[in-house]
């Protein structure tokens, strides 16, 4: 059985002071991590504010973006090795926004996945379509590129443990939504994919969130899909109410 996951994307918002309120605001009503997993991934600068008010409680941190490497001339990089030893559980890589205005390749993502593993943390991995690939009848192939390509020379125990975000780009932070059916469609279309590349019991493990304008009003019926394990969030997962609404959304 697969542990539900519903992590928040902060991306460029919330300073230090922020994140420890919001912390506090959440950390004594969120479920127990064997019902509902709950995540914050959080922009580099608020990760130790994070980190320290999260201690003890439910929740997991994680990061936005790490690089391949541990350390070395890559200025304004962020070392894995390092988020590791803060405390870091998991890292977004591949989100849309890393991939088009950073111009990051599936070689990119694959690569600090690599070492997102080899230091002992979980990616959360973000795929998604255009809406001029869906019109063009073009996603679920599309999707399955990236998923192939990001996927590539990972061994079957860290594919059961990376986390799949499906996030059409056509439905981020634009107020449209996939409907759950579609939604469900390419989850399912992706966990083949999975099993395709590596087994059955592999696909049955691997975690899948959708991505894209999940909200309380809609989270129900999102995550009454069975091949959809979760959800990340962005703008919904700002407010500390709406945030715990969405953690318990089997209430």
């Amino acid at each position: 059985m697969r542990t539900p996951i519903i992590a928040g994307n902060w991306k460029l918002n919330k300073n230090p002071q922020e994140t420890v309120e919001f912390v506090n605001a959440v950390k004594a009503e969120l479920p127990n991590s064997s019902d509902v997993e709950t995540v914050i991934c959080a922009p580099a600068v608020d990760l130790p504010a994070l980190l320290e008010s999260a201690k003890g409680s439910e929740l997991h941190v994680g990061a936005e973006n790490c690089y391949f490497e541990n350390e070395g001339a890559y200025t304004g990089e962020t070392s894995p090795m390092v988020l590791k030893d803060m405390g870091v559980d998991y890292v977004i890589i591949g989100h849309s926004e890393r991939r088009e205005y950073f111009h990051e390749t599936d070689e990119d993502i694959n690569k600090k996945a690599k070492a997102i593993f080899a230091n002992g943390m979980k990616p959360i991995l973000c795929c998604g379509e255009s809406l001029e690939t869906r019109e063009a009848n073009k996603a679920e192939e599309f999707v399955e590129g990236q998923i192939k390509a990001d996927l590539e020379g990972l061994t079957a125990e860290q594919v059961s443990n990376t986390v799949i975000a499906y996030e059409p780009i056509w439905a981020i932070g634009t107020g449209k939504t996939a409907t759950a059916d579609q939604a469900e469609e390419m989850c399912r279309a992706i966990r083949n994919t999975v099993a395709d590349l590596y087994d059955e019991s592999v696909a049955e493990k691997v975690r899948i969130q959708y991505g894209g304008s999940v909200k309380p009003a809609n989270v129900k019926e999102i995550m009454s899909k069975e091949d959809i394990d979760g959800g990340l969030i962005g703008g919904a997962a700002l407010q500390p109410d709406s945030f715990l609404q969405l953690a318990h959304y089997k209430d």
